[in-house]
């Protein structure tokens, strides 16, 4: 059912049958915008934008801001995806940049043993581990 105020424009169709090809995986406005522009569709910046915030007030698309020198990124959850997911963490290389998702039952453990023992609950959403991945250090 179309939200109030959504509008299923053919660009926002686009959009999300582009994001659904990689669902999962971290992509930026800029990426987003050289793939149609690529392949020679013509869909503008601001658009991007303005379509991936209303996809992540629905719940489809989520965003996170590693740092301020850092793009935003979104990453495509889809809506049943979201509800199905395991907890993660956001780690990102300080050598080449890239930013992945991780579960790990330890760092759940110690998100557990911070609320607990410590009543200081995290944002799992906006915390990044940064380190050297495993290509860079091979």
């Amino acid at each position: 059912m179309k939200a109030k105020g959504q509008y299923n424009t053919n660009q926002r169709k686009e959009l999300q049958r582009y994001l659904e090809t990689i669902a999962g995986e971290h992509t930026t406005v800029a990426e987003i915008c050289n793939h149609f522009c690529a392949h020679g569709k013509s869909i503008g910046t601001s658009t991007v934008y303005r379509q991936l915030e209303r996809m992540v007030d629905e719940g489809i698309v989520e965003k996170y801001i590693v740092d301020a020198s850092s793009p935003a990124c979104f990453v495509y959850v889809g809506e049943h995806m979201h509800a199905h997911n395991r907890r993660h963490y956001h780690c990102k290389c300080e050598k080449c940049g890239e930013l992945f998702h991780i579960s790990c039952d330890a760092i759940d453990s110690l998100e557990e043993h911070l609320l607990k023992d410590h009543n200081f609950a995290f944002d799992n959403m906006r915390t990044v581990f940064y380190g050297i991945c495993g290509n860079c250090r091979s």
